[in-house]
């Protein structure tokens, strides 16, 4: 019975080549006997190996399409997992093959990589004030990146010199190796270690920037901070990030804003919040307090009555909203303050007080009063 090639590697019978790669590479990393030991991993990758090979084959799939088996004795099939390369190759051998050129951006075929490519992008960390991210500022800030060398003009190269064609590419920026697998012979395709892959070498670069077409700098500019920024937001300044190598196109800037904690405000959203702290006096028979915001005075009523920890709310007085018109809201958050230590005429006015009103005045050593009914209560239930 001809072996189900097309089951041992999990594709379809219409599977196209490249479904046929991506299904070998899979089962190559679980059942590579450099990645499984297993016996019956080994084995398995026989058999893998030998359906690779002959789905990959025009002539021996055609074979299995109709029934029969290229890799059976009398069944036209070639040199089966055996022959020639050995039973198994390297697992880095297949990776290899598969990705001859990962990680270097270049695949085979392409030609030589450009000199020219554009530059990264940067970033830089800028602090400020409470109010010059509430009410936007223009700040001066110093950039040290990459800027195109102004001796060669980003070409690399000294005056009057050129580029040469690679000697070891021959100026296709690309060699290539020739492997055997069990697949027969494998051509594999690298970038050119000699011009990394730019199949053209500088022999006479250019003195100032050593070949780059490049040079680092310190230079100043001046970035716009809108109004109502918050902590951790960036402003994205266009092509004033680093030069590309061989003069390529400048990436971006990003200023990364980073706010100062204030004094007396903090911020949430675009509301500001403080504390005020108030006599218990004048919380009790009101006041008119006056409020220095980041940018005005506001005068408030405190009514009588106020309580503790109550909130009085300052509205457009916050934080101009980035996206759209207004302002957020300062709210004011009252700390009322029960003195600490009185003398003997305030001690008898504040009893008075509380006499007048009916309350009465807890004394620890007073018969009758209220803590002493407390612990009454407590000892008649003991």
């Amino acid at each position: 019975m001809a072996k189900d090639y097309y089951g041992i590697l999990g594709v379809s019978r219409e599977a196209t080549d490249d479904e046929l790669k991506k299904a070998y590479r899979r089962l190559a990393r679980q059942y590579h006997p450099d990645v499984n030991p297993d016996p019956e991993a080994q084995e398995k990758f026989k058999e893998i190996n030998a359906a690779y090979e002959v789905l990959t084959d025009d002539t021996k799939r055609q074979i299995v399409d109709m029934g029969g088996d290229p890799l059976a004795p009398g069944g036209g099939g070639g040199p089966g997992p055996g022959g020639p390369g050995g039973p198994f190759v390297g697992f880095q051998d297949i990776m290899d093959a598969f990705f001859a050129t990962a990680g270097t951006g270049a695949g085979p075929g392409r030609g030589p990589r450009p000199r020219t490519r554009p530059g990264a992008d940067a970033i830089l960390r800028l602090e400020l004030d409470l109010a010059e991210t509430v009410f936007g500022i223009e700040a001066p800030i110093t950039v040290d990146t990459a800027v195109l060398c102004t001796t060669c003009t980003g070409a690399g190269t000294a005056a009057g010199t050129q580029l040469a064609t690679c000697d070891t590419c021959g100026g296709r920026g690309e060699v290539q190796t020739v492997q055997r697998t069990f697949l027969g012979q494998m051509v594999a395709t690298r970038p050119c270690a000699a011009c990394q892959g730019q199949g053209a070498t500088i022999p006479h670069p250019c003195q100032t920037c050593a070949g780059d077409g490049r040079v680092r700098t310190r230079r100043s500019l001046t970035v716009k901070i809108p109004a109502g920024v918050e902590d951790g937001m960036r402003i994205r300044l266009a092509q004033q990030g680093e030069i590309g190598p061989g003069g390529g196109p400048a990436g971006d800037l990003y200023v990364e804003i980073h706010e100062r904690p204030h004094d007396v405000f903090s911020r949430k959203d675009d509301d500001l919040h403080c504390k005020v702290t108030l006599p218990m006096t004048s919380a009790a028979l009101g006041t008119r307090l006056t409020i220095k915001t980041l940018d005005s005075e506001e005068a408030i009523e405190v009514r009588p009555g106020t309580q503790p920890n109550a909130t009085l709310r300052l509205r457009g007085k916050g934080v101009p909203h980035l996206r759209g018109q207004g302002r957020g809201d300062l709210f004011v958050h009252l700390d009322v303050r029960t003195p600490t230590k009185l003398d003997a005429d305030q001690e008898r006015l504040l009893r008075d007080f509380a006499s007048s009103r009916g309350e009465e005045v807890a004394e620890l050593a007073k018969q009758g009063g209220f803590f002493s009914r407390v612990r009454d209560a407590f000892q008649g239930h003991a």
